[in-house]
């Protein structure tokens, strides 16, 4: 759906670090989603900058102290990235529509500082401005 499909088993070809988000690998979200496809593994490799694990239930960090990702089908927790301000929140959502994300209908309340995407298995996760 937008990007090269990986093999998701320990030991394949990785995420480079020009593919990841300085901006939200600083955030470390302690996060669960509900997927576990080849797919959601990919995608958030590639959106996080993280590594499948061993166990192919968890994405791992690069970077010591970072928390893991766990994705879980039954888990219904979402994703919240959140950026600086609205000119990296607008950056990050043209990233990660790159990667495959795409847009949800939403019924934004006004002055909403989120932006709604789904992830290439349909499960939601926001992009949120910081700054707003």
């Amino acid at each position: 759906m937008g990007f090269p499909q990986a093999d998701c088993r320990p030991g394949q070809p990785r995420v480079n670090a020009e593919q990841r988000s300085p901006a939200l690998m600083a955030a470390r979200p302690a996060i669960a989603s509900r997927a576990r496809s080849c797919s959601a593994t990919t995608f958030w490799s590639q959106a996080l900058g993280y590594q499948p694990a061993a166990n192919p239930d968890f994405l791992v960090p690069n970077e010591a102290g970072a928390p893991r990702l766990h994705l879980d089908e039954t888990d219904r927790t979402h994703l919240d990235l959140w950026a600086d301000d609205e000119h990296e929140q607008v950056a990050e959502v043209e990233r990660l529509l790159a990667l495959g994300a795409s847009r949800v209908e939403w019924n934004y309340p006004e002055g909403g500082d989120f932006v709604v995407l789904a992830d290439p298995d349909a499960n939601l996760f926001c992009v949120i401005n910081a700054n707003a």
